[in-house]
């Protein structure tokens, strides 16, 4: 079975995007995070208010653009198991253009895209902030969010069988 890594985004607006930083939470336990140089001026009124603020938080993730790559394949290669497939969950497609975009579109090929927008309970999101005392808009926190209120539902067929 793949493993399945959680990944969220920050960006400086959905017009003029540029990535301010990545974290990807892996359903084993590990985490990532790096913060990227970005241009100020493309921010957004929300991305200066809820957003900017919270970088700086976790020691050593400031990272240059052009070493990001190496750094999340390096990542990804440690909490991969063996030979198996990466799961690449995003609730947002940006997050994965993003996502992309840092490694240089060359995405290994045992990595694979996940939406999982639908799979994701509200309660628990809501439930994982408020628990950690953790702010919403911080690429880590929101990345553990999702790894945390993630939940396959089961779709009911119209004979009443499920999937």
């Amino acid at each position: 079975m793949p493993l399945k890594v959680f990944i969220d985004t920050e960006f400086t607006d959905f017009i003029d995007c540029h990535l301010i930083s990545i974290g990807m939470a892996a359903e084993s336990g590990e985490d990532f995070y790096a913060e990227v140089p970005y241009p100020d001026q493309a921010c957004s009124a929300f991305v200066r208010e809820a957003v900017i603020p919270q970088l700086g938080r976790i020691v050593h993730s400031a990272c240059a653009f052009d070493d990001l790559r190496a750094r999340i394949i390096n990542w990804l290669e440690i909490v991969r198991p063996t030979d198996e497939c990466v799961e690449i969950c995003f609730d947002y497609q940006t997050d994965w253009d993003l996502f992309i975009d840092a490694l240089d579109y060359r995405v290994p090929q045992w990595c694979a895209p996940l939406p999982v927008a639908n799979h994701i309970n509200e309660l628990l999101l809501y439930d994982f902030h408020q628990k950690n005392g953790l702010p919403s808009h911080h690429a880590l926190y929101d990345a553990q969010a999702n790894r945390y209120a993630y939940r396959v539902r089961l779709q009911v067929q119209a004979d009443g069988s499920r999937d």
